[in-house]
C-alpha cells in the first residue's frame, strides 16, 4: 500500500521537485518504508511506499524496458502473476517481482483499456513520454481514493486531500454544493471534495491528460443489475461461496503478518472463516467494544474467534478515547458524518501492532441487501397514499416547527417513489437545511446536491431493491465506509483488503434475484443461505447491529460540555455558516431524551475540520497518541 501524488504541467509551467516532496511528505502515513520520484519536463511522479509485496525490489516510481512508461501505484492488483506471465508470452521483459510494474506493460500493450484486465484495488498513474500524456485511474469500487485538482496550467493528483494542500495553488476554500450534501448524506458528493476547485476521480473511472487540451475522464466499469431469473437458490449459495474463497485466497498473498478485522457479523465472520480454512497457522482476529451493552459486539466476536481458532485481540473503548479526535480529523482530509471512524481507527491502532495486512467484511451489505432501510422501503410500498392526501401532508409538514415529534414522519408520507427512499435516507431534508443555515450560505447552495442521486436511480436495475443498492453502491460505500477504512487504516500504516468487493463477486451479486436478496422481511438472504452450516446459526440469524458508537451516552454524560462549547464557540459563529439558533434547539432535543447524536456527530466533525484544514495549515495535530483506552486481550 502506498500514498502516490503528482504534477502535469499543460504547457509551460515549471514543476520542482521540491513540491513533490512536500506532497509526499504529507502522506508519509501512507508509505513509511520508501519514498520515490520521476521529475522529466512537464510531469512529476511522487510516492511513499508501505511494503507488503516484493520488499527487496517494488521500489517506485516503476518503468517499462526502455523507460518511456513510468508508473506509480497505491494498491493491489491481486492477479498480477497470472496477467505477468500472459505479459511474458507477448515479449514483455520484467526487472522485479512487484505488481506495480505489470502496470507499466499493460500499458504499452493495451493504451488506457490497461484497467480493464486488473483485479484489485488502485489508483496509479502512467506518464506516457512519447505521447506526453497522463493517464490516472482508479479502481471499480472505490477502495483507493484519488484527489485532483487543475491550477496555474497545471494538473496536480494526489492520494489524499492534505497532500494538495502543501502547493500554494489550492485554494482552501468551502464548496457551498459538498456543504449542502454532506448535510444531507454525511459525506461530499462522489466527483467533488468539499474545498472549491478539488475533485475526486470517481470509481470506475480513468483521466487522460495531454498538453494543451483539457483532461478528459470516463468511466470504464459499472455494476448492472440483471437478474439471472432462471437459476435456482442452489445454484446462487454454491457459486458465492466458489467466489468468496476465491476472492479471499486472493487476498492472501502478502511478504508480511496479515489478519483480519472481526465484529462478530456475518460479513467479517465469513471472511475469517475462509480464511481459517486456508491459511495453515491461526489467523489474528481483531475486535472493538464498549461498556454499554446496546453497541457492545464482542461476545458474537468471541464466539467467532473461539469457532475458529483465532488469535483474538480486543479494545474497550469510552469516551477519553475522542481525545484523538484532532488525529482523525487530520487523517479524513474531509468532514465525515460517521462517527465509526473512532473505532475504526481504534481498531487499527491496535491491529499495526500485530500485522500490516488486514482483512475486513465491508461491502456485504450492499452487494446482498443487509440494511434495515431496504425492509422499511418495502413496506412503505405495500400501501399508496393518494395524491390529494400527499399534497395535505406536505402542507402539514412545512405548518410544524423543526424538530417538532412527527414532522419528518409526516414529510415522508407525502413524498413517492424515489424522492421518499432518499427522503429516508437524509440526515437533514432540505427544510430543514433552510432553518439551519444563515441567508448568505443558502443563496450559494441553490439546493441541487441530491441530482446524482436521482441520475444514480435512473440508471440502476429493473427493481427498485437493485436502485437502492446501487445508489449505496456509488454513495455510501465509497464516500463514507471505503474512506473511512482507507483512512483509519492508513493512519496505522496498515494495508485493509475487502474480499467482498472484488469486482468478480459485485458482477456475481448483481445477477441475484431481488428474491433472493430480500425475502420477506430477512436482508442479505442468499448470502445467509450460503453461510449456513460455516457459520453459527447465532451469527447468521442475530439482528444486524451495525458499528455504532454510544454517542447518545457520551453526549449527555462526559462529552456533554465539549459538545456545547464546541458547537456554540464565537469561533464556531463567527464563520457565519450556522444558524446557532438552530444548534441550540438540536442540543435541547438532545438533553430531553430524543436522540440527535448522530446530527450533532455531524456538526463536530464539520467544526474540527474547519479547524483543521481552513482555520490553519494542516500540519499533523500533535494528539496522534494521546489515547490509550483499556485493553482486554482474550
Amino acid at each position: 500500500m502506498c500514498g502516490i501524488a503528482g504534477i502535469f504541467s499543460f504547457g509551460e509551467a515549471p514543476i520542482e521537485q521540491e513540491e513533490l516532496k512536500r506532497m509526499c511528505s504529507a502522506i508519509a502515513h501512507r508509505g513509511p518504508d520508501d519514498e520515490g520520484f520521476y521529475l522529466n519536463g512537464r510531469v512529476g511522479l511522487g510516492m511513499r511506499r508501505l511494503s507488503i509485496i516484493d520488499l527487496a525490489t517494488g521500489h517506485q516510481p516503476v518503468r517499462n524496458e526502455d523507460g518511456s512508461v513510468w508508473v506509480v501505484f497505491n494498491g493491489e492488483i491481486y492477479n498480477f502473476m497470472d496477467l505477468r506471465r500472459d505479459l511474458e508470452r507477448r515479449g514483455h521483459a520484467f526487472y522485479t517481482s512487484t505488481d506495480t510494474e505489470v502496470i507499466a506493460h499493460l500499458y504499452e500493450e493495451y493504451g488506457a483499456r490497461c484497467v480493464e484486465p486488473m483485479r484489485g484495488m488502485f489508483t496509479f498513474a502512467i506518464w506516457d513520454a512519447r505521447r506526453e500524456t497522463l493517464l490516472l485511474g482508479r479502481d471499480r469500487l472505490g477502495v483507493k481514493p484519488l484527489y485532483y485538482a487543475e491550477s496555474g496550467g497545471r494538473l496536480l493528483f494526489a492520494s489524499e486531500l492534505k497532500s494538495l494542500l502543501e502547493l500554494p495553488d489550492i485554494e482552501r476554500r468551502l464548496d457551498p454544493r459538498a456543504l449542502s450534501e454532506f448535510l444531507t448524506s454525511q459525506y461530499t458528493p462522489p466527483d467533488q471534495s468539499i474545498l472549491t476547485g478539488v475533485k475526486k476521480l470517481e470509481p470506475g473511472h480513468i483521466l487522460m491528460a495531454a498538453p494543451g487540451s483539457k483532461p478528459i475522464v470516463q468511466r470504464y466499469w459499472d455494476v448492472r443489475f440483471e437478474p439471472d431469473i432462471g437459476r435456482s437458490e442452489a445454484y446462487f449459495v454454491e457459486k458465492l461461496r466458489e467466489l468468496l474463497t476465491e476472492s479471499v485466497r486472493l487476498r492472501l498473498v502478502s511478504d508480511v503478518p496479515l489478519g483480519a478485522f472481526l465484529s462478530g457479523g456475518i460479513d467479517s465472520s465469513s471472511v475469517v472463516a475462509t480464511m481459517a480454512r486456508l491459511v495453515p497457522s491461526p489467523v489474528k482476529t481483531f475486535s472493538i467494544g464498549f461498556k454499554e451493552d446496546r453497541y457492545n459486539e464482542l461476545h458474537h466476536a468471541r464466539a467467532v474467534a473461539k469457532r475458529f481458532g483465532t488469535e483474538h485481540h480486543e479494545l474497550i473503548l469510552e469516551p477519553d478515547v475522542l481525545s484523538v479526535i484532532d488525529s482523525i480529523i487530520w487523517h479524513l482530509d474531509e468532514p465525515l458524518g460517521d462517527a465509526s471512524c473512532i473505532p475504526t481507527y481504534m481498531v487499527s491502532k491496535l491491529a499495526s501492532e500485530h500485522v500490516k495486512v488486514v482483512l475486513s467484511g465491508d461491502g456485504g451489505d450492499e452487494l446482498f441487501a443487509g440494511y434495515d432501510k431496504y425492509i422499511i422501503e418495502a413496506n412503505d410500498r405495500c400501501f399508496y397514499v393518494p395524491p390529494p392526501v400527499r399534497q395535505a401532508l406536505r402542507l402539514a409538514a412545512r405548518l410544524m416547527p423543526v424538530g417538532m415529534k412527527g414532522r419528518n414522519f409526516v414529510y415522508h408520507y407525502s413524498l413517492t417513489g424515489g424522492d421518499r427512499y432518499l427522503d429516508s435516507i437524509a440526515l437533514f431534508p432540505e427544510d430543514d437545511k433552510k432553518s439551519m443555515l444563515q441567508p448568505d450560505i443558502l443563496k450559494m447552495i441553490g439546493f441541487t446536491a441530491r441530482e446524482w442521486e436521482h441520475e444514480a436511480l435512473r440508471r440502476a436495475g429493473r427493481d427498485w431493491l437493485s436502485g437502492a443498492q446501487y445508489i449505496d453502491m456509488k454513495g455510501y460505500l465509497p464516500l463514507d465506509i471505503l474512506t473511512k477504512v482507507d483512512r483509519m487504516s492508513m493512519a496505522h500504516s496498515i494495508e485493509a483488503r475487502e474480499p467482498l468487493l472484488d469486482h468478480k463477486l459485485v458482477e456475481f451479486a448483481a445477477t441475484i434475484p431481488a428474491k433472493f436478496r430480500l425475502r420477506r422481511r430477512m436482508t442479505k438472504y442468499i448470502f445467509k443461505q450460503a453461510m449456513r452450516g460455516i457459520l453459527p446459526d447465532a451469527i447468521i440469524d442475530r439482528p444486524k447491529q451495525g458499528f455504532g458508537v454510544p454517542l447518545e451516552h457520551w453526549f449527555r454524560g462526559r462529552l456533554s460540555s465539549f459538545v456545547r462549547d464546541l458547537l456554540l464557540s464565537k469561533r464556531s459563529r463567527e464563520r457565519g455558516i450556522f444558524n446557532p439558533h438552530h444548534i441550540e434547539k438540536l442540543l435541547s432535543i438532545h438533553d430531553g431524551g430524543r436522540r440527535r447524536d448522530t446530527e450533532l456527530w455531524l456538526l463536530i466533525s464539520f467544526e474540527l475540520w474547519c479547524r483543521t484544514f481552513l482555520d490553519v495549515s494542516a500540519a499533523k495535530p500533535a494528539s496522534t497518541n494521546i489515547c490509550e483506552p483499556i485493553r482486554i486481550t482474550a
